[in-house]
């Protein structure tokens, strides 16, 4: 998933009370007034933008967000204990470079780990004469990269930097559209002469694309339009080369290599650069949360109040070595509470620790069955709650059982997640509704405790689904823009994986020294499952079917590579990118625990062929499917891009046609997330802002924020 934003305090911050929480705190004293200039839904990175934007103007602004986290998909949680996961978004690029000047990210804490090289595509095939399989390593050297690309064929390896430099003058060409609102069509068509007439300015980008391009413009037109197979083919012959850039034209999306239309997404993820480098894309330290934390610190050094759902209920405590408990019969009840509240974040059970020595004191979730004494009452709760899925089948066999009682898991303890560092009261931080006058113009929000909010404005960084179809009173939407709303194509191919592991993955195309020490590539997007494009584009034919990919496509990250505070010492997390997933399995069957375990089996037997030994480090992992990803961060369909990012669903028809700047029908509401273009990065503009009132203000300012990328997924 990618792009710009997101998270929780580096995963594991110094001080327990950063600057912007303590300037926050100073500020609003945890209060929450009843009236604001202006009213954000979701703390998501693109939602935290225009917030920090807004406040910079002067306009009083208040966000809401639903979880207990900021950040949406780009956040940092410690889903097993002592390992920090990007559980969503795990790579960033795409971030405008004036958002990261004109928000002062770095004074507010963003570090960033560059990666070089960044990609890596191992060979599933036997060494000969001795030598380990081939592999294509591909960085930032370009002669490096023509000496790797050689070995699958020397005229790929002469017409690389070519490709590369043709890609380059698109990307500039396409770039500044990023920056700009979309042609205002409603203007255009349907506004006065004078409205139409200022809409005249909203074309300059466009034509000046056109400029740049010149006379290859038809060159460049079948890249945005044709299966990138097609272009890919025009240019080399080796299959390893084209299968690992046809990578980058499916990432995400619903859509294979022979598709028309896939070549934009492979545009769309090479235009990205950071910190003056091209095509850049890197690690957060501290995970994606810490980028979101940056941008929150932002907003509320200048006044901006946060408010996040608070989890008062008590967080289960992880037990140690060789601990044994016993349930009484009244704490059955408490057992069925402490299951269902455990199911977001994957837990199953509790387990005692297993295996290395080095992970003796790092309580861990490990996979062996959880049994419990027999009691005198039944227990009120179904034993597949507790069904765990985490870790390797060895292990399984060695672990025996471990009797936990209620009163034990149901302890608080610091470790299983950072507390909240903003104000927060169960269900007063998710909105319910946006409330709109009986003249039909939004007047602020209520939440679901019933509490109302005023405000003349109010931004949604939530989908367009979630924010049109159930936030807005369907009766101030014409008929014609809710059906457009419901029909937009969401479908998402993608099952994250977050994975502990307690030593690096030993690829046989590349091992590992003798001491285990990480090397360049296992800083990269390793590629798996992808030596030619008919396998990428069989494993999506699988899911058209209704079925998992037989073999997966794998997009695999190690963060921890270059930021070791991400898990104990020796030890790892690995992101799992993995497609084609449907969102319902054939015959209409949905995701169960048992085809999530298989499923992400199979994930890890195809990754135990490249790299013998990793399905043994596993210590735990957290399985995401589509719905997953829709249930916990509001993806319609599990998309990180809340809609496809298909030709259709672009530009001036982004979220739909007539309503592509931001603005909707009904006065005074807005989107501000990844449903409104460009569907992945930050975009704010340079014009002042002089207006007579406030909400002309955040109407103006939210116009020229469109949202933060990050590579969610993002989500990447």
């Amino acid at each position: 998933m990618a792009a710009c934003g997101q998270g929780f305090s580096r995963a594991v911050r110094a001080s327990p009370h950063p600057a912007w929480r303590q300037a926050h705190s100073d500020t609003t004293r945890g209060r929450l007034k009843s009236e604001y200039d202006a009213v954000v839904i979701g703390a998501g990175h693109n939602g935290l933008v225009a917030v920090a934007y807004l406040q910079r103007l002067g306009v009083n602004t208040v966000v809401f967000e639903r979880r207990h986290v900021i950040g949406g998909a780009a956040v940092t949680e410690e889903i097993i204990p002592g390992f920090k996961f990007s559980r969503a978004s795990y790579l960033l690029s795409l971030l405008r470079p004036q958002i990261y000047t004109d928000l002062e990210l770095k004074k507010h804490g963003l570090r960033l780990h560059l990666r070089n090289p960044y990609s890596f595509t191992p060979m599933l095939e036997e060494g000969t004469g001795g030598k380990v399989p081939r592999s294509l390593l591909l960085g930032t050297d370009m002669a490096e990269n023509q000496k790797q690309i050689a070995q699958f064929s020397r005229k790929d390896a002469q017409a690389f930097p070519k490709y590369e430099a043709f890609m380059n003058r698109l990307a500039l060409a396409i770039e500044p559209l990023l920056d700009a609102a979309p042609v205002d069509m409603e203007a255009f068509q349907r506004g006065s002469l004078l409205q139409r007439l200022k809409s005249l300015s909203t074309f300059k980008p466009l034509l000046q694309a056109g400029r740049t391009l010149g006379a290859q413009l038809p060159q460049y037109y079948q890249v945005l339009t044709a299966p990138s197979v097609k272009v890919l083919d025009q240019w080399f012959e080796s299959e390893p080369l084209k299968a690992t850039l046809a990578t980058d034209a499916v990432i995400g999306a619903m859509t294979s290599p022979h598709i028309p239309g896939s070549g934009y997404v492979l545009l769309h993820h090479v235009m990205g650069g950071l910190e003056g480098m091209r095509g850049a894309w890197a690690y957060v330290e501290g995970g994606m949360g810490a980028l979101s934390e940056a941008i929150a610190s932002s907003a509320t050094a200048h006044g901006a109040s946060i408010f996040t759902e608070k989890v008062n209920s008590p967080r289960p405590r992880f037990l140690q070595g060789s601990e044994n408990r016993t349930i009484s019969d009244s704490e059955g009840p408490s057992l069925s509470r402490w299951a269902r509240q455990g199911s977001e974040s994957g837990f199953r059970a509790l387990q005692p620790v297993s295996g290395p020595a080095a992970l003796n004191q790092v309580p861990v979730l490990l996979p062996a069955p959880l049994e419990v004494q027999p009691l005198s009452q039944p227990l009120h709760w179904r034993r597949g709650w507790l069904r765990p899925h985490l870790g390797a089948a060895e292990n399984r066999q060695r672990v025996r059982k471990l009797v936990v009682p209620v009163s034990s898991t149901m302890a608080k303890s610091p470790k299983t997640q950072p507390a909240c560092p903003f104000p927060g009261f169960p269900g007063l931080q998710t909105v319910a509704s946006v409330q709109v006058s009986s003249g039909g113009r939004v007047q602020g929000v209520v939440l679901q405790d019933g509490s109302e909010v005023r405000s003349r404005v109010v931004l949604s960084n939530a989908s367009p689904q979630s924010t049109f179809l159930k936030l807005t009173p369907q009766e101030w939407l014409p008929e014609e823009f809710v059906q457009r709303i419901s029909q937009l194509d969401t479908q998402s191919p993608v099952t994250k994986i977050n994975v502990a592991v307690n030593r690096l993955p030993n690829f046989l195309a590349a091992p590992n020294t003798p001491r285990g020490q990480p090397l360049p590539h296992h800083q990269c997007s390793t590629h798996l499952n992808c030596e030619d494009t008919l396998r990428i584009h069989q494993a999506f034919e699988d899911a058209v079917d209704g079925l998992p990919s037989h073999r997966p496509i794998i997009e695999l990250c190690i963060p921890s590579s270059l930021d070791p505070t991400l898990a104990p010492p020796g030890c790892h997390v690995i992101s799992l990118f993995t497609q084609y997933t449907p969102y319902t399995l054939a015959g209409g069957k949905a995701w169960d625990e048992l085809e999530r375990n298989t499923y992400a089996d199979r994930v890890f037997d195809c990754i135990e062929a490249y790299a013998p030994g990793f399905k043994g480090s596993v210590v735990g992992r957290d399985i995401l499917t589509p719905p997953d990803l829709e249930r916990i961060f509001d993806l319609p369909g599990g998309n990180i891009f809340h809609c496809a990012m298909t030709l259709d669903q672009l530009y001036f028809a982004r979220p739909v046609p007539l309503h592509s700047s931001y603005r909707c029908p009904l006065p005074g509401l807005y989107l501000c997330g990844s449903g409104a273009h460009p569907g992945r990065s930050c975009c704010p503009g340079k014009r002042s802002l002089r207006m007579r009132r406030k909400e002309e203000e955040a109407g103006q300012a939210i116009e020229q924020c469109s949202q933060c990328e990050e590579e969610s997924p993002t989500v990447r």
